[in-house]
Protein backbone atom coordinates (compact mmCIF):
# COMPACT_ATOMS: atom_id res chain seq x y z
CA UNK A 1 0.00 0.00 0.00
CA UNK A 2 0.94 3.84 -1.08
CA UNK A 3 0.15 7.10 0.08
CA UNK A 4 1.40 9.97 -1.41
CA UNK A 5 0.33 13.70 -2.24
CA UNK A 6 -0.05 16.53 -4.91
CA UNK A 7 0.34 19.19 -2.24
CA UNK A 8 4.22 18.62 -0.81
CA UNK A 9 6.45 16.34 -1.90
CA UNK A 10 7.48 13.41 0.87
CA UNK A 11 10.31 14.88 3.05
CA UNK A 12 10.25 18.78 2.19
CA UNK A 13 8.65 21.40 2.72
CA UNK A 14 4.73 21.68 3.67
CA UNK A 15 3.35 24.79 1.88
CA UNK A 16 1.91 27.46 4.09
CA UNK A 17 -1.51 27.24 2.49
CA UNK A 18 -2.16 23.84 4.43
CA UNK A 19 -0.50 25.00 7.90
CA UNK A 20 -2.38 26.45 10.62
CA UNK A 21 0.48 28.97 11.65
CA UNK A 22 2.51 31.60 9.36
CA UNK A 23 5.06 33.94 9.66
CA UNK A 24 2.03 36.68 10.02
CA UNK A 25 -0.52 34.60 12.23
CA UNK A 26 -2.69 32.42 10.94
CA UNK A 27 -2.18 29.74 7.76
CA UNK A 28 -4.70 28.61 5.41
CA UNK A 29 -4.98 25.46 7.19
CA UNK A 30 -6.21 23.45 4.07
CA UNK A 31 -5.96 19.76 4.39
CA UNK A 32 -3.72 18.14 1.63
CA UNK A 33 -4.51 16.43 -0.63
CA UNK A 34 -4.10 12.38 -0.23
CA UNK A 35 -4.28 9.58 -2.09
CA UNK A 36 -3.66 5.87 -1.78
CA UNK A 37 -3.98 2.51 -3.66
CA UNK A 38 -2.35 -1.18 -3.64
CA UNK A 39 -4.70 -1.60 -0.27
CA UNK A 40 -4.67 -5.31 0.53
CA UNK A 41 -7.32 -7.76 -0.15
CA UNK A 42 -9.97 -7.57 2.56
CA UNK A 43 -9.64 -4.20 3.10
CA UNK A 44 -13.01 -2.72 4.67
CA UNK A 45 -12.20 0.70 5.72
CA UNK A 46 -9.01 3.16 6.53
CA UNK A 47 -7.53 5.28 9.43
CA UNK A 48 -5.74 7.90 8.67
CA UNK A 49 -3.79 10.09 10.80
CA UNK A 50 -1.50 13.12 11.04
CA UNK A 51 1.11 13.29 13.99
CA UNK A 52 4.22 15.83 14.61
CA UNK A 53 6.82 13.79 17.11
CA UNK A 54 8.80 17.17 17.23
CA UNK A 55 7.01 19.26 19.58
CA UNK A 56 8.86 20.35 22.64
CA UNK A 57 7.66 18.95 25.89
CA UNK A 58 7.68 21.65 28.15
CA UNK A 59 5.11 24.18 27.47
CA UNK A 60 6.98 27.14 29.51
CA UNK A 61 9.84 27.32 26.66
CA UNK A 62 6.80 27.28 23.86
CA UNK A 63 5.60 30.43 25.63
CA UNK A 64 8.66 32.16 26.36
CA UNK A 65 9.99 33.26 23.00
CA UNK A 66 12.85 35.50 24.43
CA UNK A 67 15.21 31.99 23.81
CA UNK A 68 15.21 29.57 21.04
CA UNK A 69 13.95 25.90 21.58
CA UNK A 70 17.33 23.91 21.40
CA UNK A 71 16.61 21.16 18.83
CA UNK A 72 18.03 18.68 21.79
CA UNK A 73 15.19 19.15 23.73
CA UNK A 74 12.90 16.65 24.41
CA UNK A 75 10.07 16.01 22.29
CA UNK A 76 6.38 14.04 22.34
CA UNK A 77 3.79 13.76 19.79
CA UNK A 78 1.11 16.44 18.69
CA UNK A 79 -2.05 14.90 16.97
CA UNK A 80 -3.41 17.36 14.27
CA UNK A 81 -5.88 15.15 12.69
CA UNK A 82 -7.24 11.67 13.11
CA UNK A 83 -10.26 10.14 10.83
CA UNK A 84 -11.55 6.54 11.25
CA UNK A 85 -14.20 4.57 9.27
CA UNK A 86 -13.07 5.61 5.99
CA UNK A 87 -15.37 3.82 3.35
CA UNK A 88 -12.93 1.21 1.55
CA UNK A 89 -13.74 2.46 -1.89
CA UNK A 90 -12.14 5.82 -0.97
CA UNK A 91 -8.41 6.48 -2.34
CA UNK A 92 -7.97 9.90 -2.14
CA UNK A 93 -8.98 13.13 -0.38
CA UNK A 94 -8.75 16.55 -2.03
CA UNK A 95 -6.73 19.40 -0.95
CA UNK A 96 -8.80 21.36 1.13
CA UNK A 97 -11.82 18.82 0.96
CA UNK A 98 -12.12 18.93 4.69
CA UNK A 99 -10.47 21.90 5.81
CA UNK A 100 -10.19 25.67 4.94
CA UNK A 101 -8.86 28.45 7.30
CA UNK A 102 -8.65 27.85 10.90
CA UNK A 103 -11.80 28.24 13.45
CA UNK A 104 -11.50 29.29 16.77
CA UNK A 105 -12.90 27.21 18.97
CA UNK A 106 -12.73 24.47 16.54
CA UNK A 107 -14.99 22.81 13.97
CA UNK A 108 -18.07 21.15 15.13
CA UNK A 109 -18.13 19.03 11.86
CA UNK A 110 -15.64 18.97 9.54
CA UNK A 111 -16.27 17.61 5.94
CA UNK A 112 -15.21 14.09 5.39
CA UNK A 113 -15.50 11.64 3.28
CA UNK A 114 -19.23 10.02 3.47
CA UNK A 115 -19.35 7.44 6.25
CA UNK A 116 -16.27 8.62 7.87
CA UNK A 117 -15.94 10.04 11.40
CA UNK A 118 -13.12 12.39 12.39
CA UNK A 119 -11.97 12.62 16.33
CA UNK A 120 -10.65 15.55 18.23
CA UNK A 121 -6.89 17.21 17.57
CA UNK A 122 -4.28 18.17 20.33
CA UNK A 123 -5.66 21.67 19.46
CA UNK A 124 -8.07 20.84 21.71
CA UNK A 125 -5.73 20.72 24.78
CA UNK A 126 -3.65 23.39 23.92
CA UNK A 127 -6.48 25.72 23.63
CA UNK A 128 -8.07 24.35 27.13
CA UNK A 129 -8.73 27.57 29.08
CA UNK A 130 -7.59 30.09 26.87
CA UNK A 131 -11.22 32.00 26.87
CA UNK A 132 -11.32 32.93 23.31
CA UNK A 133 -9.87 29.86 21.66
CA UNK A 134 -11.21 26.98 23.69
CA UNK A 135 -13.44 24.48 22.48
CA UNK A 136 -13.20 20.81 20.65
CA UNK A 137 -11.02 21.12 17.63
CA UNK A 138 -12.27 18.18 15.43
CA UNK A 139 -10.83 17.33 11.67
CA UNK A 140 -7.76 18.62 10.51
CA UNK A 141 -5.70 21.35 12.06
CA UNK A 142 -2.15 22.05 10.83
CA UNK A 143 1.28 22.63 11.41
CA UNK A 144 1.48 25.53 13.95
CA UNK A 145 5.19 24.63 15.19
CA UNK A 146 6.77 27.32 17.97
CA UNK A 147 8.35 30.62 15.91
CA UNK A 148 11.32 29.99 18.16
CA UNK A 149 12.17 26.29 17.71
CA UNK A 150 15.44 25.20 16.14
CA UNK A 151 14.12 22.07 15.22
CA UNK A 152 12.69 21.20 11.98
CA UNK A 153 9.38 19.70 12.41
CA UNK A 154 7.51 16.74 10.55
CA UNK A 155 4.25 16.38 10.13
CA UNK A 156 3.52 12.05 9.60
CA UNK A 157 0.58 11.02 7.81
CA UNK A 158 -0.20 7.45 8.53
CA UNK A 159 -2.94 5.37 6.97
CA UNK A 160 -3.73 1.89 7.77
CA UNK A 161 -6.33 -0.55 6.38
CA UNK A 162 -8.46 -2.47 8.57
CA UNK A 163 -10.49 -5.63 8.13
CA UNK A 164 -13.57 -3.95 9.85
CA UNK A 165 -15.93 -1.86 8.30
CA UNK A 166 -16.03 0.66 11.58
CA UNK A 167 -13.87 0.96 14.63
CA UNK A 168 -15.58 0.33 18.38
CA UNK A 169 -15.12 4.15 19.36
CA UNK A 170 -16.56 6.36 21.66
CA UNK A 171 -19.06 9.24 19.94
CA UNK A 172 -16.42 11.66 21.06
CA UNK A 173 -12.66 10.07 20.14
CA UNK A 174 -8.73 10.88 20.40
CA UNK A 175 -5.99 9.36 18.34
CA UNK A 176 -5.44 7.25 21.42
CA UNK A 177 -9.36 5.63 21.26
CA UNK A 178 -8.05 4.79 17.66
CA UNK A 179 -4.91 3.48 18.21
CA UNK A 180 -6.67 1.09 21.15
CA UNK A 181 -9.76 -0.16 18.82
CA UNK A 182 -7.41 -0.58 15.70
CA UNK A 183 -5.21 -3.15 17.66
CA UNK A 184 -5.70 -6.58 15.80
CA UNK A 185 -7.29 -5.30 12.56
CA UNK A 186 -4.20 -3.22 11.05
CA UNK A 187 -3.89 -5.11 8.11
CA UNK A 188 -1.04 -2.61 6.49
CA UNK A 189 0.02 0.77 6.75
CA UNK A 190 1.53 3.34 4.81
CA UNK A 191 2.77 6.68 5.77
CA UNK A 192 4.37 9.85 4.47
CA UNK A 193 5.90 13.15 5.79
CA UNK A 194 6.03 17.24 5.50
CA UNK A 195 8.28 19.35 7.14
CA UNK A 196 7.37 22.77 8.25
CA UNK A 197 8.53 25.69 10.65
CA UNK A 198 8.01 29.45 11.70
CA UNK A 199 11.55 29.67 12.79
CA UNK A 200 13.47 31.82 9.48
CA UNK A 201 16.73 30.54 10.87
CA UNK A 202 15.58 26.62 10.33
CA UNK A 203 16.51 25.11 6.94
CA UNK A 204 15.20 22.05 5.64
Amino acid sequence: MKLASDSFEHGKRIPAEFAAGAPDGFGGNRNPHLCWRDAPAGTRSFALLCIDPDVPTDPALVQDASQPIPVEHPRGDFVHWVMADIPAGVDAIEAGACSEGFTARGKTAPAGPAGARQGVNDYTGWFAGNADMSGDYLGYDGPYPPGHDARLHRYFFRLFALDVVQLDLPARFTAADVFRAMHGHVLAETAIYGTYSLNPDVKG
